[in-house]
């Protein structure tokens, strides 16, 4: 089991039907604190609902900002490559992954979560070790959209870029001294964008397996964007010019 917490996130575990063991919530007294939709489902889906003190809370939540609302969920479940690309061949439009290549930030995960979820990506594929991985604080910073964004894990990024491109899928790598400018490529069939890790960017292989390298334009005194604001660019351009 894992724990999530803050509104948004445990209302997004409710209504994903994942299954939650219980719900701790601010004691009776500061229950103006949570809102009341969030209750009711909890009710209507039979979940068990205990109400206990902020300090109480804080602990469960690691001092987190928890909102008044902790739930312990069952465990996050990966998907496989196999399983993904299998579902994203019943949408009309040609399949979208994003791969981290060694993002190790938790805050920068869970924000990359949120904007592949917003803009309908088909999963994210990250590395099992030198890697962020699932936790609480992953779970609340992409607000909720961990409860649906499929997520793979796998043992080396590069064997998967060469597995997805005899799929057909067109490698894209983000770096800031790449080949063109993003906007300036055109991003139709299987795609495959890769994002690199705070700082040191993307591993001297997996740039090498890149296809094309794009670079996001930097005008001003500071050259580099925080990854997840990088990937959220890049993402919603793939997105425009599929309309």
């Amino acid at each position: 089991m894992r724990t999530v917490f803050g509104k948004n996130p445990v209302m997004e575990a409710l209504k994903s039907n994942k299954k939650i063991e219980k719900i701790y919530c601010i004691d009776r007294k500061h229950k103006s604190g949570i809102d009341q939709d969030l209750l009711d489902l909890a009710t209507e889906k039979s979940v068990k609902l205990m109400e206990v003190s902020k300090n109480k809370l804080d602990s469960l939540a690691s001092d987190g900002n928890h909102q008044g609302v902790v739930a312990i969920v069952e465990d996050y479940a990966y998907c496989s490559l196999d399983e993904v690309l299998e579902k994203a061949r019943h949408k009309s439009t040609s399949p979208f992954l994003v791969i981290l290549d060694g993002i190790t930030d938790v805050h920068n995960f869970g924000a990359i979560i949120r904007s592949c979820e917003c803009a309908g990506v088909d999963g994210i594929i990250i590395p099992e070790r030198r890697s962020a991985q699932i936790n609480d604080t992953v779970a609340k910073t992409s607000a909720g959209a961990l409860e649906y964004m499929p997520i793979i894990r796998v043992v080396n990024i590069n064997t998967t870029i060469d597995e997805l491109k005899n799929k057909g899928f067109w490698i894209y790598g983000a770096d800031m001294n790449g080949d063109k400018a993003y906007y300036s490529e055109k991003y139709d069939g299987s795609v495959a964008l890769v994002i690199g890790g705070e700082g040191k960017g993307i591993s001297r292989l997996t740039r090498e397996k890149c296809d094309t390298i794009v670079e996001i334009p930097m005008y001003g005194n500071i050259n580099s964007l925080n990854a997840s604001c990088a990937a959220t660019i890049l993402i919603y351009e793939v997105i425009r010019q599929r309309g």
